[in-house]
């Protein structure tokens, strides 16, 4: 074979190769729909290229406060986010409205659906997904990589718990009816990072109970989440005819942390999750162990 042909071979071989590679052209103008995909982006130093943000991207701070917002993770408007050019939008799953998912699809520019990773195991999957999207391959793997040891780590160390803690999440309360979380979201998720029980695990996603039900639950703790820059609820919970004859109220057993924190499933869970397990277990002093 001539050296010419051998060339144009080549060359040809090399362009089918490259369009038919998963790798994208690194992004310069992002979107970032999702707390835990902004705080991600931060992590990778790619903060720069962030060009518009929604309101759950909480921390750092600045990421709300210095980027154009696009509104509420799940009422985005599809124009705000095409107004800013983005040649990336990332979307954790979820975004919505489906009709702004729907045009924002329809627009032709790169779209990733990022996972929720409420999983031990789809965190770190999670934090490598956003990486490998704008091109810091190497910085997710290292970052998803400490997730997991830190996860690991924690597990161990409860492992000595023979009890676990009774627990339920209030995402709200309405009227004196608290609503709950089950399993299939966050709060059930993070309960069991923290080797507790959700004693709401029986039902599925957030519902609505009656104050009854919720005492006939006798959880031993409540955990609720602040909303960072929203008022605190003036309610006593522990006061309220759904929990006062609860163990909870009888030793005061009542937790909130912050939303995101402890939500958010990014790069600071295996953090919230071990100060979640050091408020129901203070007998193993984890806030002293590192």
């Amino acid at each position: 074979m001539s050296r010419f042909v051998t060339a144009v071979v080549f060359s040809v071989g090399a362009l089918l190769a490259a369009q038919m590679s998963p790798v994208a052209a690194e992004p310069r103008r992002i979107v970032s729909i999702g707390g835990a995909a902004t705080e991600i982006l931060y992590r990778v130093g790619q903060q720069d290229r962030i060009v518009g943000v929604d309101t759950t991207s909480l921390f750092p701070p600045e990421a709300l406060k210095t980027k154009p917002n696009v509104g509420y993770l799940r009422a985005i408007s599809a124009e705000g986010v095409l107004s800013l050019s983005p040649d990336l939008i990332l979307m954790e799953k979820d975004a919505g409205p489906p009709e702004t998912v729907a045009l924002l699809e329809q627009s032709g520019i790169r779209i990733v659906r990022v996972a929720s990773g409420y999983e031990m195991e789809a965190l770190p999957q999670k934090i490598r997904q956003v990486a490998e999207a704008v091109g810091k391959t190497e910085d997710g793997a290292r970052i998803a990589a400490k997730v997991e040891s830190d996860l690991s780590a924690l597990k161990n160390t409860l492992a000595v718990v023979r009890t676990k803690k009774r627990v339920l999440f209030i995402l709200s309360m309405v009227d004196g009816r608290p609503m709950a979380a089950g399993t299939g979201t966050a709060a059930d998720a993070i309960i069991r990072l923290a080797n507790a029980e959700n004693v709401f695990g029986d039902v599925k996603g957030y519902k609505t109970i009656s104050p009854e039900a919720a005492a006939a639950l006798q959880p031993e703790a409540i955990l609720m989440i602040t909303r960072s820059g929203a008022p605190e609820e003036g309610i006593d919970i522990l006061k309220q005819p759904a929990f006062v004859e609860t163990p909870a109220a009888k030793t005061g057993s009542f937790i909130k942390m912050d939303g995101l924190y402890l939500l958010g499933f990014g790069p600071r869970t295996p953090e919230a999750a071990r100060e979640l397990a050091a408020r129901l277990y203070p007998d193993l002093h984890l806030d002293k162990t590192q």
